[in-house]
């Protein structure tokens, strides 16, 4: 594999050279793009499990290098063992103590969403705007088809539920190997980082090295962020329907929280359950939990994602809604859950191996996205972040000397 990936001796005549040289990197871009193309069709599953548990190795290394700053005389291993049976631990704990109170929350909070759609269903189904609505909304989440009724959204919500309590074990089968690939992942990191060098052509070796650790910085910083996203959001939410008043205010928080992994798209799949225990309760209230959400909503993306993305990759929005749908629609559900940390990691790496391009501020003044004093103030307060980065930096080697 690596005499294919390799580049070939350049001829001597520097016009036939630059054309074959040209004509390489197109076959080999083609060849590789056509294989990892196939690699997702066949495996795609795979390959879903496989990066979920890289990156929960992620979380498992860089808590481990956290504790290992501040205990220096615990080996590597047995820091990662200590992460590992904290967070089980912290896991179990959360389950014993809370567990029956949350689950009797959701298995509420499952009735009253079936019993809130069949009213709306119904609602919908008295007015002709509404029967056009439910005329293209499919029939597995309530609307209307050609043999579909409210009886027969019933029976397809039903099964859709026994679907997936028979797909139990193998869901926790899945969660068991991700979990068990992880903790070796983190374990060893070196081994399996190694191995995956020794594919890479031995002149790109370093350079793909860089690389790797530059993804999976940015995976820590991405994952470390929006963990405390998904904190605030959850804590906030329930928070906020406990006080309009609104039932099952921990298990909807709860949603909110999980959902909020997802950028974008989850906002709104996490609004949606407390939007609909809301109208059975009345319009004011589901006013209320409307104005609820988008607050938060607004104040997770102009203060705390800003803050977040300081020191994780910046993904601009639009591509991060396209790769939900790209990756959803190749991988399904996992792909939508696992599309924005692949996408940073991408895109950190695609950063580190692409030159940078130059004059971009360019491109903001032709589409008048900036004018020239804005760009004058730009390009000042840049060199004075790099002047104090610079600072640091000598700071930090002034420190890391001295010790």
């Amino acid at each position: 594999m690596a005499l294919f990936f390799s580049r070939p001796p350049a001829p001597s005549n520097d016009t036939p050279a630059h054309a074959l040289d040209r004509m390489f990197i197109l076959i080999r871009t083609a060849f590789i793009l056509a294989l990892v193309m196939l690699a997702i069709w066949l495996v795609g599953d795979v390959l879903a499990v496989l990066f979920a548990a890289a990156l929960m190795a992620v979380v498992l290394h860089g808590l481990a290098r956290m504790l290992r700053r501040h205990l220096r005389f615990i080996p590597y291993t047995i820091a990662v063992a200590l992460v590992a049976v904290a967070l089980l631990s912290l896991i179990t704990g959360l389950i014993w103590s809370n567990g029956p109170a949350i689950g009797e929350q959701f298995l509420s909070l499952k009735s009253a969403l079936v019993a809130q759609s069949g009213d709306i269903h119904d609602h919908l189904s008295h007015s002709s705007f509404g029967r056009i609505i439910l005329d293209h909304i499919p029939s597995t989440i309530g609307g209307n088809d050609k043999s579909s009724s409210l009886g027969s959204f019933g029976s397809g919500l039903a099964g859709s539920v026994t679907g997936l309590l028979g797909s139990a074990f193998g869901l926790l089968g899945t969660i068991f190997v991700v979990l068990m690939a992880a903790f070796y992942f983190a374990a060893s990191p070196s081994i399996y980082i190694n191995g995956f060098l020794r594919l890479v052509p031995p002149h790109q070796r370093a350079t793909a090295r860089k690389l790797l650790f530059a993804a999976g910085n940015t995976l820590w910083a991405w994952t470390a962020g929006q963990a405390l996203d998904m904190l605030v959001v959850g804590l906030l939410s329930g928070l906020g329907l406990y006080l309009i008043g609104v039932p099952l205010a921990l298990a909807l928080g709860v949603v909110a929280g999980l959902c909020n992994f997802i950028p974008y798209i989850g906002a709104i799949l996490g609004a949606v359950p407390a939007l609909l225990i809301s109208l059975s309760l009345g319009t004011r209230e589901a006013l209320f939990v409307a104005i609820l959400y988008s607050v938060i909503q607004f104040c997770e993306g102009n203060i705390l994602a800003p803050l977040i993305q300081r020191r994780a990759v910046h993904m601009p929005p639009a591509l991060a809604i396209l790769s939900q749908t790209v990756f959803g629609s190749i991988l399904g559900a996992p792909g939508l859950v696992l599309a924005s940390p692949i996408t940073a990691a991408l895109l950190v790496v695609f950063d580190r191996a692409l030159p940078p391009l130059e004059n971009a501020e360019q491109t903001q003044l032709a589409v008048d996205e900036i004018n020239n004093e804005e760009l004058a103030a730009q390009q000042k307060e840049q060199a004075e972040q790099d002047k104090k980065n610079v600072g640091d930096t000598q700071a930090s080697s002034h420190t890391d000397i001295k010790k």
